[in-house]
């Protein structure tokens, strides 16, 4: 086995592309996840899991099959963990079922947060995109896109969303995009489970018949997103779940203003449920999370 800390350290620096950044999630200093790093690559060999940035980190495409595997493990970890052992007095255990994308992109990295803000509240999270009615009597709260009605259900709008252009300000350091038209000259990252997104979007800014100088085709939302962070091409984004990487400069959005409207993240609550207050008070919190983080981008 490798040194557990070390994974840990490995986890929250590639999903927060930062070492400092990972360093406050796990309360210890920069050096030390540095080291941990540093201990995990000399323990697995070469190649390095990580290139080193000088705005931050981006892991290679071995960094990227590791943390696919680790993920998962951890999660199982901490579900086993939280079966077994005993919460803070008083503390209650809040079931939450949400998307994979939008855990990793959003939810994880602010769990540090909901904690501070909620100690009587402990989060024990799984992933995954089964229909909402299929969960019920398993979960107290569950995250889907919405509008939508289930029976047995209450929906509550957590935060807008659209989608549009994002890509690595290196990449437009190398090649500018100051019109749409200049598209073509980039690679588009493609999102296999919805592959209309470019294709509607070009359309709609009026350059419907652009053929980019290539494609890259993934399979999940949170990879092409991280392809686009890595300068391999311009992304389809989701706004809300590239808000942090916008405001921390990993992503820019050339084109801001032109914009595909998309199903927005909502809670679904079981109706009766005795956790219903813990749940409200959870999605409370996520919206006022996201509206203090619009009005710093608003600031700026």
């Amino acid at each position: 086995m490798p040194p557990l800390n070390a994974v840990r350290a490995f986890e929250a620096a590639a999903r927060r592309s930062s070492f400092k950044d990972a360093a406050a999630e796990l309360g210890v200093t920069h050096g030390a996840v540095s080291r941990q790093i540093r201990l995990l690559e000399e323990w697995l060999g070469p190649p390095a899991l990580f290139r080193r940035l000088s705005h931050g980190v981006a892991l290679t495409a071995e960094g990227r099959a590791l943390l696919a595997e680790i993920q998962p493990a951890l999660e199982r970890i901490a579900r086993a963990a939280a079966g077994h052992g005993s919460t803070p007095s008083g503390a209650v255990v809040l079931k939450v079922h949400a998307l994979a994308t939008f855990s990793l992109r959003w939810l994880v990295p602010k769990l540090g947060q909901l904690r501070a803000a909620h100690p009587d509240i402990e989060i024990e999270l799984t992933t995954g995109s089964e229909p909402v009615d299929g969960l019920a009597g398993e979960y107290d709260l569950i995250i889907r896109g919405g509008p939508d009605a289930f029976d047995g259900f209450e929906a509550r709008l957590l935060l807008p969303e659209r989608r549009l252009p994002a890509c690595s300000p290196a990449l437009l350091q190398r090649q500018p995009l100051d019109a749409v038209g200049d598209l073509a000259g980039h690679t588009l990252l493609q999102v296999a489970s919805m592959p209309r997104l470019w294709r509607d979007w070009l359309a709609k800014a009026g350059h419907g018949a652009l053929q980019p100088a290539a494609t890259l085709m993934l399979d999940h939302f949170y990879l092409s997103i991280q392809a686009a962070i890595d300068g391999l091409g311009v992304a389809m984004a989701p706004s809300t779940l590239i808000a942090d990487d916008v405001r921390a400069g990993r992503l820019v959005t050339p084109f801001p203003h032109i914009f595909l409207p998309s199903r927005s993240y909502y809670a679904y609550i079981p109706i009766g449920s005795p956790l219903r207050a813990a749940s409200a008070r959870v999605c409370a919190w996520i919206e006022a999370v996201d509206g203090a983080s619009a009005t710093q981008s608003a600031e700026r």
